[in-house]
């Protein structure tokens, strides 16, 4: 960061509300938050204000844009009610594959051919870890860690089950992630797969994807990331990194919707290569034969299995769209910025009420955003809400601050910030809710 940009720090209130709204002028990003619903309002304290008042957690689910809204609208109205089963040769048959050359021009570092939108995270993370283990037969180890998303966890302890192969588990510090050091005392001749998230969801620690992945691959093995947390926010290099599967959320910085559907990655050299677990119709060579016997298609195309949700791709089309015009370097530069203010505005405020910083400080190691904990977080996160301000709480005792660089301005993550501090005093000094102050 430039010295213009760098936090106030023991400035005091003012300054660093001042410091808020010259970052806000200043920032070359600041127009995309219009786009957004919700969003609209004018910088007059007494005049509208945004609807929630802060909302700290993008990195789990995304606001709408106004663009999605109209795409959405005029598709139940347009393109289903008037074209109905044509637009299946129309358009939403290659849908899928479109947005997923799209996702991996705009934000993944993915040549074409190799990104589709398909099922949940859950399903996708299982067809590519099961495709990947029974590549790789006679391998009977699965490395993953500890502190990896549950769903994560899950599915492969089902593989794990069904193929008779054991979990080799890494235990990285809580307020960090995996390090490639870890990795390398970890992985040997019998590892056939390692999953990792390239940001941590419970910390936000960003992990070196591409020495990771060197790694694992000088031990034969495949390597499945998860980028749920990094997609819109930490730039990928998917293809730089060869990089060999990788799944990701929409519904987060990408801003699909509520259960929007996930994408997955899949290299090209090992699209013809792996064998996908779910064979259905979507994923076969003609998909319109309806034959006697599963023939899969050739590329991307044969990991796909049921019927496309049309609907849920809708409207991450246009956060594509920004991203891509904006820029991932841009994006990353702005998420650092808030993330830096976030974090001077936390050790001012919350850590003299004995608050600790559950992530990574420096932010080469971090991604777009920061967990800090507190016994009283679960109380704070329920006021919160009540008052229209939305952090979002992960057991035990950790509140996370998600700052989206389209969305989240500079303005907002300050008065976020302020009411975390003003509630969490009150529940210290035995009050409820929001302070005069807040």
């Amino acid at each position: 960061m430039t010295p213009s940009t760098t936090p106030v720090v023991g400035g005091g209130l003012d300054a660093h509300i001042a410091f808020a709204r010259r970052m806000d002028r200043i920032d070359g990003l600041a127009h995309y938050r219009a786009r957004f619903v919700g969003t609209e309002a004018g910088s007059d304290p007494d005049g509208p204000q945004p609807d929630p008042v802060a909302y700290l957690d993008g990195n789990s689910l995304g606001r709408p844009t106004l663009a999605g809204v109209e795409r959405i609208t005029e598709f139940l109205t347009g393109a289903w009610a008037t074209r109905l089963i044509r637009g299946w040769d129309e358009e939403w048959m290659e849908l899928p594959l479109t947005i997923g050359d799209d996702l991996g021009r705009a934000a993944l570092g993915a040549a074409g051919g190799q990104v589709f939108i398909g099922d949940s995270t859950t399903v996708l993370l299982y067809k590519l870890a099961r495709a990947a283990v029974d590549s790789r037969p006679g391998r009977t180890e699965i490395v993953l860690d500890s502190d990896n998303f549950p769903t994560d966890r899950y599915v492969l302890e089902g593989i794990a089950a069904e193929r008779g192969l054991t979990l080799r588990w890494l235990r990285p510090d809580p307020a960090g992630g995996v390090t490639v050091e870890q990795v390398r005392r970890a992985v040997g001749p019998q590892t056939s797969l390692v999953l990792l998230s390239h940001v941590a969801y419970r910390s936000g620690f960003l992990a070196d994807m591409r020495e990771i992945t060197q790694v694992a691959h000088a031990e034969g093995a495949l390597v499945l990331w998860d980028l749920s947390h990094s997609v819109g926010s930490v730039p990928v290099e998917l293809d730089l990194c060869d990089v060999d599967l990788a799944v990701g959320c929409s519904y987060k910085y990408l801003s699909g919707g509520p259960g929007a559907p996930a994408f997955g990655y899949v290299r090209s050299d090992l699209q013809d290569v792996l064998t996908q677990p779910i064979q259905g119709w979507m994923g076969t060579k003609d998909v319109f034969t309806m034959g006697p016997g599963y023939v899969p298609a050739t590329g991307i195309r044969r990991f796909m299995s049921g019927t496309p949700a049309v609907v849920g791709m809708l409207a991450m089309q246009d956060t594509i769209a920004m991203i891509e015009e904006a820029g991932m370097e841009q994006l990353r530069a702005k998420s650092v910025a808030l993330t830096e203010f976030a974090l001077t505005l936390v050790d001012a405020w919350l850590v003299p009420l004995g608050v600790t910083v559950a992530s990574p400080r420096e932010h080469t190691h971090r991604g777009g955003h920061l967990t800090v904990n507190h016994p009283a977080m679960r109380q704070v996160t329920k006021t919160l809400w009540e008052h229209d301000v939305i952090p979002d709480f992960r057991a035990p005792d950790g509140l996370r601050i998600g700052l989206s660089p389209l969305s989240t301005s500079f303005v907002e993550t300050y008065e976020g910030v302020a009411a975390i501090r003003d509630v969490l005093r009150g529940i210290l000094l035995g009050q409820s809710g929001l302070t005069a102050e807040a």
